[in-house]
């Protein structure tokens, strides 16, 4: 029994020296040295479901956004927390402004102070749509390679997929805000509507 463990874990061992040895060695200093617009759209892989999920979370926080009544724009469910507008908001900047760590170009016409000057619903719905297809470009303008890649973001090291993950998720988390501040005002989900 004894003898068996030592060459499972003999193997074991040997098969991951060769896989570290064979791994490209990734730094925070490596970036892809194309430019995004010459990187093809992904047609399939990581990136292209990454894609997919940024257009299906963005098509529900814009069709919540629309559903929306104006007047309901200021609203909060408690002081010091974010109001609607505020929350749609918060995630355009986070949408215009995370694919910078990627290397992207910040997009202009929002920054984190938008969250208190932007309050206008039509305004708030077109930004959205801009900085969701700026996320979703950001799955374009780096390569497969760079998705394991190092880059400096949030405090630490990230690679290129846990970025691209990182935007996803942030996404969902104030999405299902949205669908609780929704409720809370008897605003039905347009996604969740029965016939």
């Amino acid at each position: 029994m004894k003898r068996t463990i030592s060459i499972v874990g003999l193997a074991a061992w040997a098969c991951a020296s060769l896989a570290l040895a064979q791994a490209p060695a990734t730094t925070s200093t490596q970036i892809s040295a194309r430019p995004p617009a010459a990187i093809a759209a992904p047609a399939a892989g990581f990136r292209a479901e990454y894609a997919a999920e940024i257009d299906a979370v963005g098509k529900k926080l814009v069709d919540l956004a629309e559903a929306f009544p104006a007047d309901k724009y200021g609203w909060r469910p408690a002081p010091d927390v974010r109001s609607v507008g505020q929350v749609f908001v918060h995630i355009a900047n986070s949408a215009a402004t995370a694919p910078t760590l990627l290397g992207m170009k910040k997009m202009e016409g929002i920054s984190r102070e938008s969250e208190n000057t932007v309050t206008d619903k039509a305004q708030i719905v077109e930004l959205l749509k801009k900085s969701l297809a700026n996320a979703k470009s950001a799955g374009s303008a780096i390569t497969d390679a760079d998705l394991d890649r190092k880059y400096k973001a949030y405090g630490g090291e990230m690679t290129g997929r846990q970025i691209l993950v990182r935007i996803e998720n942030h996404m969902h988390e104030h999405l299902g805000q949205a669908i609780a501040y929704a409720r809370m005002n008897g605003v039905v989900p347009p996604w969740s509507k029965t016939d």
